[in-house]
């Protein structure tokens, strides 16, 4: 492409620019409508799966151990568990410790729950992390096997529902991600249109006098493309501006912890604006091939 038809083009759209100040308003006005629904929409989803992740990495494995065990026999059932595969770390909680928490957490200060118990009743317990929340079941499967293992508690079918509602919930997530996006591109394809429409008639001229169709189409993906970024930019400060003070004044909500990493939002305003001038692209070739055939 040579530098006069590049400075032509990006004359061209100033010119539809300045003539069409109304069209391009709404262009604008509903760009940025839609990409502050749709990041709206990706915060939520971003939030939601956060909170899930959390979810599901408290997931622990409780291993409690045969009373008779002597202390060389406890160590060498944490050593077992220590180099299982998928196993991310152990922590060994004493029949004593037990007891004591148990006293935290049930017994009232005045009252010795030891010295009512008499001898301790409680067993030694193994609490096992995994890397992969989604393998706890096999893990604990294999810590059972173990040699003076007695039993071990994951919350069996509890867990498994678990990961059933946050995969389903995921998956909502990114459908309804898709269906915002789809809706931005046919409403902002729409709002194009109308300005194409305007001009029909220059581009029916232009055709007739020999203009090939990427010809008449650059100065329009150059106005569709600046007007859907400046859409994008205003949405992203006002999204910027109302999930700043939420984060400021709530570190979550309804029980999610808020992402407030600022590499991640960083990166999120970014992709909505690259989106932002996807879309316009995309809403322009998808109004003007219909005026293109003559």
């Amino acid at each position: 492409m040579r530098p006069g038809s590049i400075i032509y083009f990006f004359r061209e759209a100033g010119k539809s620019l300045n003539r069409n100040r109304l069209l391009s308003f709404a262009t604008v006005t509903t760009v940025a409508i839609c990409i502050l629904i749709f990041g709206f929409g990706v915060l939520f989803t971003l939030n939601a799966s956060n909170f899930m992740n959390h979810l599901e990495s408290d997931v622990q494995i409780r291993a409690f151990l045969d009373q008779e065990l002597t202390t060389s026999q406890v160590s060498d059932v944490g050593r077992k568990i220590e180099v299982m595969d998928g196993v991310k770390s152990h922590e060994f909680v004493s029949r004593d410790e037990a007891l004591q928490n148990l006293q935290k957490e049930f017994g009232r200060r005045q009252y010795d729950l030891r010295a009512t118990l008499g001898k301790n009743p409680l067993p030694h317990v193994y609490v096992v992390k995994v890397k992969n929340p989604r393998e706890v079941s096999r893990i604990a499967n294999k810590i059972t096997q173990l040699p003076g293992v007695h039993k071990v508690n994951y919350g069996k079918g509890t867990v498994e529902r678990l990961f059933q509602v946050t995969r389903w919930m995921r998956i909502i997530g990114i459908i309804f991600i898709v269906l915002l996006l789809i809706g931005a591109v046919f409403l902002i394809a729409t709002t194009i249109r109308l300005a194409i429409f305007a001009r029909r008639r220059e581009i029916y001229l232009m055709k007739l006098i020999g203009s090939t169709d990427w010809f008449v189409r650059w100065p329009f993906f150059i106005e569709g493309v600046l007007l859907s970024t400046i859409g994008a930019l205003i949405s992203i400060g006002v999204l910027a501006l109302a999930y700043g003070s939420l984060i400021g004044k709530a570190s979550n909500v309804f029980f999610i912890k808020l992402i407030t990493d600022p590499t991640i939002l960083s990166h999120l305003y970014l992709i909505l604006l690259g989106a932002g001038a996807a879309l316009g692209i995309i809403g322009t070739w998808i109004s003007l091939n219909r005026f293109l055939k003559v």
